[in-house]
């Protein structure tokens, strides 16, 4: 398992939301390129980033962040926010970026996520966003009817790279990860399951490696490597140690 942080773009500047809320948002840097610089010095193995307005708005809206981020580290980087078409994929990967991500059009067009696998295989991972185990799309600002688990398998099918889980309610909270539904996911396909949302210390870390085996291959974490709640050096010396 490997620690990934993060940067959330919104109008070009790194922030963190409260459980995905757009006004509850906290500006930690208007600089990207140097926080993933900051982050690849600390040990982070690869960059996530989400275009926080292209999620919200279906389209991509922040470019020249995401491509100072590219430019500026040696890591792999994994991208989601409003990409929900195949040009949009292509465009991305031509950048430099090494996994796309798809949300909402995973849920609404699922033929797309076939499709993109099909013609980028490697490169497409689906991340799925729950609230009381149930999907939420666009932003989180819709709860759907459909089952995390159900969508996890049907994506498996199309061979998508990953899944990256989010459960909202937990997510810039600093509760720590929902480890029972992120187990449960896992466990429930054959694909590697990322988990995010609510990982705040290194005990969360330990917890997460106690069910590696189920198929959790990443921790992605945010709000508290910015507040400093838990420092990314140690968390990735931590997991570096589980596996050598």
């Amino acid at each position: 398992m490997i620690v990934i942080p993060a940067i959330d773009l919104k109008e070009g500047a790194c922030v963190r939301l409260e459980q995905g809320l757009m006004d509850k948002d906290t500006v930690y840097s208007t600089d990207p390129g140097a926080t993933a610089r900051m982050w690849q010095d600390q040990g982070g193995e690869m960059i996530h980033i989400v275009d926080l307005d292209g999620a919200f708005a279906g389209v991509p809206v922040n470019r020249d962040a995401i491509c100072s981020i590219i430019s500026a580290v040696d890591v792999p980087t994994q991208l989601g926010g409003g990409i929900r078409d195949l040009a949009t994929i292509e465009a991305y990967l031509e950048l430099g970026l090494s996994r796309v991500i798809l949300g909402t059009v995973a849920k609404e067009n699922p033929e797309l996520v076939r499709e993109a696998c099909r013609k980028f295989p490697g490169h497409i991972v689906v991340g799925i966003d729950a609230r009381a185990g149930f999907v939420a799309v666009r932003g989180w600002a819709d709860v759907t009817e459909k089952k995390a688990t159900e969508l996890a398998k049907e994506m498996e099918g199309f061979g998508v790279e990953a899944i990256i889980y989010t459960d909202i309610a937990r997510d810039g909270m600093m509760q720590g990860p929902n480890l029972e539904a992120t187990r449960q996911l896992a466990e429930s396909i054959r694909i590697p399951v990322i988990a995010s949302g609510g990982i705040s210390s290194l005990r969360d870390i330990e917890n997460l490696l106690a069910v590696e085996a189920s198929g959790v291959t990443g921790a992605i974490t945010g709000k508290a490597i910015y507040t400093g709640a838990m420092n990314l050096s140690e968390a990735v010396e931590l997991t570096r140690r589980r596996r050598s």
